[in-house]
């Protein structure tokens, strides 16, 4: 048997997400919680997204035994010529970006000689008794291995360290991108100093240098991912989410983004470029229609009419072909376009894919959330 050690030992680092993927990873959702209406908007959302994504790579979609059919019959063609793979896998909900194995490859100098293995890190409901967001996580917790064994790909198992997909981005380059307010919550890992949960980060993920934003978006209930306010494009070039609206809450957390990352340099000595990407114009909150068919469990944070949900175009996807990028809609469709025609200039090998996407907002998150990445590589 294969002895693994760490990936930084052995040689292993988290690429970027901007660089060639295999494939990438959903789970259909389910969660009544989560998804109201027996999940049918959710659905309809995830399989737009689904297709944005499968036209340029595979897409492994977890389903249980009861929504096996349901993914089926709205993914038919995909799953008949094999862009979709349906696999079993019980979760506690569909976050698959913050439930999933966290994938780190081989340096190589070649791309197509690449190795790939996971790493499964211990997820608690972004806080555990201290402030999750449900009370059971089991099978979200067991996810990452259960996906690494049934397809085959060495795994290091990060456990007990506490972390989620979408508090870390990776320039591929060594530099990691995360925020304080998720990484020092007391709900992770609190008995670490923040050296220390720097050290994990560079042993499992190959890092050099990790940047540490203040914060995040204003009201995230995931205390604040990266994924929502900030996202390498390239090597040394970032994008922000902004507001001008100095009386919106959002734009002082966005200064003291944009502050810092002015003043840092990366894991090469670069200076960031970081392009600003507005947040929709117009806040998105939960409306009384919204609430109607929601079943929450003891234990589980509930919604309330007038909850300002944490809206960002920076919970995008990059798949190998284009940038899968949320939009809002209603009183936002001038904000949507803006962000559509930014991200195309600053992408411009890449198609942008608009996708509404309020409905995944109403779960608690967005497109990045509900995907994550399979580099490009070799099971090793």
């Amino acid at each position: 048997m294969m002895q693994l050690t760490t990936p930084d030992r052995d040689g292993y680092y988290m690429p970027g997400e901007f660089e060639p993927h295999k494939g990438c990873i959903l789970i259909w959702p389910r969660r009544p919680g989560s998804w109201p209406c027996g999940a049918k908007p959710a659905r309809e959302v995830f399989t737009r997204v689904i297709e944005a994504i499968a036209q340029s790579e595979t897409v492994y979609l977890a389903v249980e035994e009861e929504t096996q059919d349901s993914a089926g019959e709205a993914l038919t063609e995909l799953v008949a010529d094999g862009r979709v793979v349906l696999f079993q896998a019980q979760t506690d909900d569909a976050w698959a970006r913050d439930v999933g194995p966290t994938f780190v490859v081989s340096k190589e100098d070649d791309i197509e000689k690449r190795k790939l293995r996971c790493v499964d890190w211990a997820f608690n409901a972004w806080g555990g008794e201290y402030n999750g967001l449900y009370a059971s996580w089991e099978k979200d917790d067991a996810f990452a291995g259960v996906f690494a064994r049934a397809h085959g790909i060495p795994v290091y198992d990060a456990h007990p360290f506490v972390l989620e997909g979408g508090s870390i981005h990776s320039d591929g380059e060594g530099t990691l991108l995360v925020t304080e307010t998720c990484l020092l919550s007391k709900g992770r890992n609190p008995s670490l100093t923040k050296r220390q949960i720097e050290e994990k980060l560079m042993e499992y993920l190959g890092a050099r240098k990790v940047l540490w934003l203040p914060c995040g978006i204003y009201l995230d209930e995931t205390d604040e991912h990266v994924d929502n306010v900030c996202a390498f494009l390239k090597p040394g070039e970032v994008v922000l989410a902004w507001t001008d609206n100095r009386e919106d809450p959002q734009y002082a957390m966005s200064k003291a983004c944009l502050d810092y990352l002015e003043r840092e340099t990366d894991a090469k000595g670069r200076h960031l470029i970081v392009h600003k990407l507005p947040i929709p114009e117009h806040p998105i909150c939960v409306k009384e229609e919204d609430l109607q068919g929601y079943q929450f469990e003891e234990g589980e944070d509930v919604r309330s009419v007038g909850d300002r949900l944490a809206a960002s175009y920076v919970n995008f996807y990059f798949s190998n072909d284009a940038v899968v990028l949320p939009a809002f809609g209603e009183e936002n469709e001038e904000s949507d376009i803006r962000a559509a025609q930014i991200m195309q200039k600053l992408c411009p090998d890449r198609r942008v894919i608009p996708v509404p996407a309020r409905d995944i907002l109403l779960g608690g998150g967005n497109i990045h959330c509900i995907t994550q990445q399979i580099p490009k590589g070799e099971k090793g």
